[in-house]
């Protein structure tokens, strides 16, 4: 049985002091457990100081939101993996729809990235989703699909044993107009079809699928009931302690 899996994506939040001081809230109000994983992914500069108040050996993960597929060199403004690597990142997103709408970033680029992450022992989250205008015509599968087939081509299964999708589709992203549950479990389905058929049924059973796009402590519940979405890449709702530890206690409850 897939754990759930749920990401706070903080964005460009937060300063050094206010990840220390919502990392210390978050623990009063949510004890660890055993049914589901945890990361956040704080802005680069207050990465050093989120390690530091999670400890060693904390339930809590940490994810970077992006990252550059070469290791070091003239990069100005870039972040390589062996620097995310030691300020203690286990995950990495990758291909966020913002990444793409407002920077440009292509499926050239982010197939780059995941590689780098596997290669230095990060587990990248990769995003895809469709925008309104595919939704309504009709594309919303040939977008997803283009988009993991252009992104882990040439990864091996077990390359894959380290990979997490996250479906966030663009119209939903910062609207406060979330899919259904409905809408997003026929996704999920199609993408864990998709990798069976690209790799085998044993990868497809074992990879994590998450949702994303205006998840709130209001709508996680219904979404985190089907088996077919393995938890949430939470945007706004990860940004205040209270709704984040809401989200937190319950993806703890144990799927049937």
């Amino acid at each position: 049985m897939r754990r759930h899996l749920i990401v706070g994506n903080w964005k460009m939040n937060k300063t050094a002091s206010e990840a220390v001081a919502f990392i210390r809230d978050v623990r009063e109000r949510m004890p660890a457990s055993p049914h589901a994983d945890v990361v956040i992914a704080p802005p680069f500069t207050a990465l050093e100081s989120a390690r530091n108040a999670l400890g060693p050996s904390s339930w809590i993960g940490l994810g970077a939101q992006n990252i550059h597929w070469e290791t070091h060199g003239a990069f100005t403004g870039e972040v390589s993996a062996p620097m995310l690597r030691e300020l203690g990142c286990r995950y990495v997103i990758v291909g966020h729809s913002e990444r793409r709408t407002l920077f440009g970033e292509r499926d050239e680029a982010i197939q780059k990235k995941v590689q780098a992450a596997l290669k230095h022992g990060l587990s990248p989250i990769l995003c895809v989703g469709e925008s309104l205008t595919d939704r309504e015509a009709g594309r919303t599968e040939s977008v997803v699909t283009a988009q993991i087939s252009n992104s882990l081509t040439g990864l091996t299964r077990g390359d894959l044993a380290n990979v997490t999708i996250a479906y966030e589709p663009v119209w939903a992203i910062g609207t406060g107009r979330a899919a259904t549950t409905e809408q997003a479990v026929t996704v999920h389905r199609l993408i864990r079809l998709f990798v069976e058929a690209g790799w085998n049924r044993e990868t497809a059973s074992a990879i994590r699928i998450l949702y994303g796009g205006s998840v709130t402590p209001q709508n996680v519940e219904s979404l985190l009931a089907s088996d077919a979405i393995d938890g949430a890449l939470v945007g706004g709702a990860c940004l205040n302690p209270d709704s984040f530890a809401t989200i937190l206690r319950l993806a703890q409850i144990p799927r049937a």
